[in-house]
């Protein structure tokens, strides 16, 4: 299988506070996860219907390393920080 990016839209930020303990223990996790962060921030520009709100775009080598770092012990105990602080859509996509 090809290399696969996840990509994650935050459409809404309820408490930065716990956005921030969430990436402190995300960013470990993803890179024992063999994890790249490609991009990430606000849109520098949006077309037709596009949304002004923050992507995370994060490469891995495989569909099974990218739900393997999501179900592992590293990246929940960041869920659990994250909790009710944003909400997001995550979507893992194939490259081409």
């Amino acid at each position: 299988m090809a290399r696969v990016l996840w990509i994650s839209s935050y459409s809404r930020i309820s408490h930065p506070d716990k956005l921030a303990a969430y990436a402190a223990l995300a960013l470990p996790a993803i890179k024992a996860a063999g994890g790249r962060i490609l991009a990430r921030g606000l849109p520098l520009q949006t077309y037709e219907q596009g949304q002004s709100e923050r992507v995370v775009v994060i490469e891995f080598d495989s569909l099974e390393a990218a739900c393997s770092m999501h179900d592992g012990a590293g990246y929940q105990d960041a869920l659990a920080a994250l909790a009710d602080g944003a909400e997001r859509d995550i979507r893992i996509i194939e490259t081409v």
